[in-house]
């Protein structure tokens, strides 16, 4: 099962702070990231460009679902 963070409700910059704090206690892995702020979520996807770390991503109503992951 892929891990989850929920940053729904929250603006930045402490989504992509909690996104980052993940990408360096797992290294490489698989996480989904969950919100609803079209800002926070250009903000993680630059970050996770900037770390070399691959974005899918899928829409889920109002909110968005970033599939993270690093080898």
């Amino acid at each position: 099962m892929v891990k989850r963070i929920d940053v729904r409700g929250l603006s930045c910059p402490q989504p992509v702070i909690m996104v980052h704090r993940k990408m360096r206690k797992i290294g490489t892995g698989t996480f989904a990231v969950i919100g609803d702020d079209d800002t926070a979520r250009e903000n993680i996807r630059r970050l996770a460009r900037d770390k070399d770390w691959t974005i899918k991503e899928k829409e889920a109503g109002e909110d968005f679902i970033l599939l993270l992951s690093k080898a």
